[in-house]
């Protein structure tokens, strides 16, 4: 499944950098706005350590871990919505994508110009909120007149409960707040939500690009960000990108971990990344074992066994009769398939098994 995170942010706040980083795509990274013109998109391995302690155990022909897909979307400027600087094109590359990764500057560093002349990592953040919610404000607008007329004079139920999902947005709006901000509990409202694909609907991460010091610990930039989105459904991730690409020129694994010790990391900004984006896309992993290959599969949070199968091929879902599952620690502990179905660890599974990050799963299909 081609589920894509798009990442963000102003010119110069280290979005390519970053993008290099994360696909070994060459990105150009340039000191000059709009040096990303066309959207670079790269597909990334999702680290995942169960998958290698999985092929010790059955020493399998291959390893196939599971990907997501970045997009570096060109930088934006004030007036994107009106169609300045690349506006218009980036608006449209924001919308194919599932989640943002917006991308702030929190460092200092006067080799580095600013757009705007200054660091201001809440002011930088306002700028993409306010030209997002713009665009936002006038698809809502022009959608709700098309449906007023319907809502409040008509029977139409579904025309109601559109005007009602359109009013609360635009409400949020007008009062600087992003669309992910309003909630809905009954299904038929929130498919409605959905289906208008706002931009600011859209799941969204902050990630505070700092310098080398302040990549354990953050910094003041990073607490102003804290505080500017607390009330927002949105993760905080604290990257130093310039630091991440001197890891990334190393060679060997012994000396990308010596080079994170020194920096106070446990693991690398870019893993951490990575790992937060395929959450942020609702996404986790099951797994298929045997002496073939080790394999990781992606599947959305919530959905059952045969809509998993699915994901392997089409005819498992149409076909699906059973799934046998294992638990991934069941596994671990017991160190084969045969070992588990011995100890009465092996569960059967029907239709309506919602399935477990990291359930090791097998399908039994006839077509």
């Amino acid at each position: 499944m081609a589920l894509q995170c798009g990442i963000v942010g102003l010119p110069n706040v280290g979005k390519s950098t970053l993008f290099n980083c994360l696909s070994n795509a060459k990105a150009q990274a340039a000191n000059f706005p709009f040096c990303t013109i066309e959207p670079n998109v790269g597909v990334i391995t999702v680290p995942d350590e169960r998958l290698n302690k999985l092929a010790e155990l059955v020493h399998p022909g291959r390893i196939v871990p599971t990907t997501v897909e970045i997009v570096d979307i060109a930088g934006l400027v004030k007036g994107a919505s009106k169609g300045e600087g690349l506006g218009n094109k980036f608006l449209a590359n924001i919308r194919e994508t599932d989640a943002i990764i917006h991308v702030l500057r929190c460092f200092d560093d006067e080799n580095v110009t600013h757009v705007d002349g200054s660091v201001n990592p809440v002011r930088d953040k306002e700028i993409i909120d306010y030209e997002l919610q713009l665009k936002d404000l006038e698809t809502v607008e022009s959608r709700l007149q098309k449906v007023q007329k319907q809502a409040q004079t008509g029977g139409d139920k579904a025309a109601k409960q559109a005007y009602d999902v359109l009013v609360q947005y635009k409400a949020a709006l007008e009062q600087g707040r992003s669309a992910r901000t309003v909630s809905f509990e009954t299904k038929d409202e929130q498919k409605i939500a959905h289906e208008l694909f706002l931009l600011t609907a859209k799941p969204v991460m902050y990630v505070c690009n700092v310098d080398e010091a302040s990549a354990a610990t953050g910094n003041a930039y990073v607490e102003q960000v804290r505080q500017a989105v607390k009330d927002e459904n949105a993760e905080i991730l604290v990257v130093a990108a310039k630091t991440e690409a001197d890891i990334a020129e190393l060679e060997t694994y012994e000396d990308r971990q010596m080079f994170l010790a020194e920096v106070g990391l446990e693991e690398s900004g870019v893993s951490r990344l990575i790992k937060s984006a395929y959450k942020l896309l609702n996404l986790e992993t099951y797994f298929t074992a045997g002496e073939m290959e080790v394999r990781a599969w992606t599947y959305e949070k919530g959905w059952k066994a045969p809509q998993c199968a699915g994901v392997i091929h089409t005819d498992f879902e149409k076909g699906f009769i059973r799934a046998e599952v294992i638990k991934y620690d069941d596994f671990i502990q017991y160190g084969s398939e045969a070992a588990v179905r011995e100890a009465g660890k092996l569960g059967v599974e029907g239709k309506e098994y919602v399935v477990q990050d990291g359930d090791i799963m097998h399908f039994r299909f006839n077509v």
